[in-house]
Formats: C-alpha cells, structure tokens, sequence
C-alpha cells in the first residue's frame, strides 16, 4: 500500500456548488481505481492524501499536476505505508474554511511553493489523523 500527500493552492476562488460536483467525481473515480484518502480545503488552498497501489497513486497524482485548478504542488509524503489510513473513504472531505487552525494558519493560507515546510510533515499526519 502506498500514500501521497500533497498541498496547493486553487488558481481561482470555487464557487460554492463546485466543490460537491469535483467531490462527486472524484469519490467516483478513486473507487474505479482503489483510491481512498482525505481531502481538505480552506480558503482555496488543499491539503490531500491519496492511498492505493503506487503506480495507481502517482499516475493521479500526475494528473492532478496537469489540472489547471491547481498551482504550485507541493509533496509531503510519498511512501509506502502499511495500510490504509482512510481505508472507507473513497474521498473524505472536511471544509475547514470556517475554522481557526491555530498552527496550521501559515501551511493552508499562503501558496505551499511560498512555505519552509521542514518540520511540517510530522505535524500534517497528526493532523490528517484526527480526521480517521
């Protein structure tokens, strides 16, 4: 089993029925391809795991790279993990717009290519977690 977790930043601001129409396909398509995971959102940055078969993951992830949605990409994780965190979400989402995220204001409210993310990574799996 493999995860990749990654950061970026929307290129423009969604409209508040796009989200639930992307979250739609998405969940569709992860199914197709044995994709579980969590999507986060606040303030049109994203915070995402993915988790299934390595080339399965990376080729998404390829893809999302080419998604004019998206901009500066930023990978925190990409192993192997020896199962699944998120193992009945084809697509967890959680908003956190609304949210104060006390420690985490810098890694989802300024462009990920902007961020020194030494020190992140430890912190974002905690945080991802208590999502589970």
């Amino acid at each position: 089993m493999h995860h990749l977790i990654y950061l970026s930043t929307t290129t423009q601001a969604f409209r508040e029925e796009e989200l639930p129409e992307m979250l739609v396909r998405s969940r569709h398509n992860n199914e197709r391809l044995g994709i579980t995971g969590l999507l986060l959102y606040r303030h049109g940055s994203f915070l995402q795991a993915l988790e299934g078969e390595r080339e399965v993951v990376e080729s998404l992830y390829v893809k999302i790279t080419h998604d004019r949605r998206h901009h500066g990409l930023q990978i925190l994780f990409n192993e192997k993990i020896p199962e699944r965190e998120f193992p009945s979400w084809t697509m967890g989402f959680h908003d956190l717009s609304s949210l104060p995220l006390d420690g985490f204001n810098d890694l989802l409210n300024q462009p990920p290519e902007t961020l020194a993310l030494a020190g992140y990574p430890e912190k974002v799996r905690a945080f991802m977690r208590t999502f589970v």
